[in-house]
């Protein structure tokens, strides 16, 4: 029930109207028993400063940042955590002491399922990451994180590449990695130990294509990579499909969402034990319907 003592939190994006965080949010706030409701706020990125002053004014309690303002958001808060800022993109904010504070939960979802159900020396694995846009700065902060031995970023477009690989130079995350052009990646797969999807290739409704032909998942490294997808719908991907064939192990994007909700959902709520299964059957049960 919403009354007048109910917080309020969110997210906002551009579009938001697709964004699966309002369920999974208030099935966990159902289940805990707390006065809280979480909303989605399409904002264009126009719009962005008078929203987060209007989010100010209403008393907001902290929300949730998508694309397009991951980056944008920054230039509003009075405190980025040391993560975000390595990262350069904040994906969640908290009100606190009268100021907007960021951070990035991201690479906690990220890693919360390799760490979970995968007994690995990281020490000893090769991550090659497909793309270069703000998905994969969080997954090569969680490959570092993880201690992974080689970190490889591939992407088309040769100038993006450059500013990705110099921009992680002076970071406070000592990210040990080499770019590479997608015509490379070929000769990176028989190494992958991880392979990690962060473009949108793939996603619905464009369920029938993947960002590796039939010739580059031949390539693949037999000894059970594990490959994983940031994409969660389709579920499984057509990658996943492809790659599981061959022996690999799939992940796909909706355990990185519900784990990196639930770790803002202990930032807003000040709470050390989220009901993460919940979370995680109410998207299931979603889109299976």
């Amino acid at each position: 029930m919403i009354t007048g003592t109910t917080k309020l939190l969110g997210v906002i994006g551009h579009p938001v109207e697709h964004s699966l965080s309002p369920l999974m949010h208030n099935a966990a706030i159902s289940q805990m028993g707390i006065d809280y409701v979480y909303l989605p706020f399409a904002i264009a990125p126009e719009n962005l400063a008078a929203a987060i002053k209007g989010f100010e004014a209403i008393g907001v309690v902290g929300f949730s940042v998508t694309i397009p303002h991951k980056q944008a958001i920054m230039a509003f808060l009075s405190e980025i955590s040391v993560l975000a800022e390595a990262i350069g993109a904040v994906n969640t904010v908290v009100r606190k002491n009268n100021q907007w504070v960021g951070t990035n939960t991201d690479v906690e979802g990220f890693i919360a399922p390799l760490r979970s159900q995968y007994n690995r020396d990281w020490s000893q694995t090769t991550a090659v990451i497909l793309g270069n846009g703000g998905a994969a700065r969080a997954v090569v902060a969680g490959c570092v994180q993880l201690g992974c031995a080689e970190i490889h970023v591939v992407g088309r477009n040769f100038a993006k590449l450059e500013t990705f690989r110099d921009s992680w130079a002076n970071s406070s995350l000592k990210a040990n990695l080499q770019t590479h052009q997608w015509e490379l990646l070929p000769k990176l797969l028989p190494h992958a130990d991880l392979l990690v999807n962060t473009t949108p290739i793939g996603m619905y409704p464009n369920i029938q294509e993947s960002p590796l032909s039939e010739e580059e998942i031949e390539k693949l490294n037999p000894n059970s990579p594990i490959v994983y997808d940031l994409i969660y719908t389709p579920n499984p991907t057509k990658l996943l499909q492809q790659t599981q064939k061959i022996g690999a192990i799939a992940i796909d994007g909706l355990e990185m969402l519900v784990q990196q909700g639930a770790a803002a959902l202990k930032i807003w709520c000040d709470r050390e034990t989220i009901p993460v299964d919940i979370m995680r059957q109410t998207l299931i049960k979603h889109l299976r319907s």
